[in-house]
């Protein structure tokens, strides 16, 4: 199992990467920075590669969860209800290849602004 570390000004959270299609294929391009896109408690900002739905893709997903948005080609960090939950879980717009996790207390993503830059990278231990 891969960590990174996700960085956005003075915040910073430690990640896993599930050993899945698209977990690899991020593994493969980090490190990734981009603008922060806020949409209710989700964090997203576009990566420079394309990935498939994968067969385990889904709307509904965990607080803490790192997918990709296929239709965006954007790396997405659930952290709360979007504009779409029809609970308190975050829901993506549509289906989501999750693959990763942060662990921890994530109500600081709430004062992340758009347009804040974002870095993903490797942990190497």
């Amino acid at each position: 199992m891969k960590k990174v570390l996700i960085s956005c000004g003075r915040l910073s959270f430690e990640a896993e990467l599930f050993d899945t299609t698209t977990g690899k294929m991020m593994a493969k391009e980090m490190p990734l920075e981009g603008s922060a896109n806020i949409w209710g408690e989700e964090i997203y900002f576009p990566v420079s590669f394309t990935a498939e739905l994968d067969e385990h893709a889904k709307e509904e997903v965990d607080i803490g969860t790192i997918a990709y948005w296929p239709p965006g080609k954007a790396f997405c960090i659930f952290f709360g209800p979007t504009p779409v939950s029809t609970s308190a879980m975050p829901r993506a717009y549509s289906p989501v290849n999750v693959f990763g996790k942060i662990h921890g207390d994530l109500t600081d993503l709430r004062n992340v602004s758009p347009g804040e830059k974002i870095k993903v990278d490797l942990v190497h231990e």
